[in-house]
């Protein structure tokens, strides 16, 4: 159910390069009011810093969906005047092999030249085979996006 503090978010074939009706997803607007209307304790940290971007991203006035791919989907489509940028976003990669592959991996098998990312509050840059990594804090700061 979509409410003020809920926002729909699409799914994109990235593939077929088109909206699907179905699978969606939903984003909170407001943290703190979902905080406390969950009454769980349990702070989980991707889907916190998953809806940071989201909401970022709206902020930044583009079109968010989430990526469609044929293995699996990428957090976020983003497109603004005509052009794409892909975003996965986790908390920490560093020394975790698994993690790294899962987040680059669902980039690596996207075909196209769209910008990549892979935002993590990591401080090293992990960034390879022409996808950024880049810290969280230093995305929310920058001008660039």
């Amino acid at each position: 159910m979509q409410s003020f503090n809920h926002k729909k978010v699409y799914r994109y074939d990235i593939t077929g390069r088109g909206v699907l009706k179905t699978l969606n997803k939903y984003y909170v607007t407001d943290l703190g009011i979902a905080q406390i209307k969950n009454n769980n304790p349990e702070f989980r940290n991707d889907v916190v810093l998953e809806n940071i971007v989201y909401n970022e991203l709206i902020n930044r006035n583009y079109e968010v969906y989430i990526g469609k791919t044929k293995n699996g989907e990428v957090d976020f489509l983003a497109k603004k005047d005509g052009n794409i940028k892909y975003f996965q976003v986790t908390y920490q990669m560093q020394d975790n092999e698994s993690t790294i592959e899962r987040e680059f991996g669902a980039l690596k098998s996207i075909g196209d030249n769209y910008p990549k990312y892979v935002l993590s509050l990591d401080k090293i840059d992990l960034s390879s085979d022409g996808i950024v990594h880049l810290n969280l804090i230093d995305f929310l700061l920058s001008n660039e996006f």
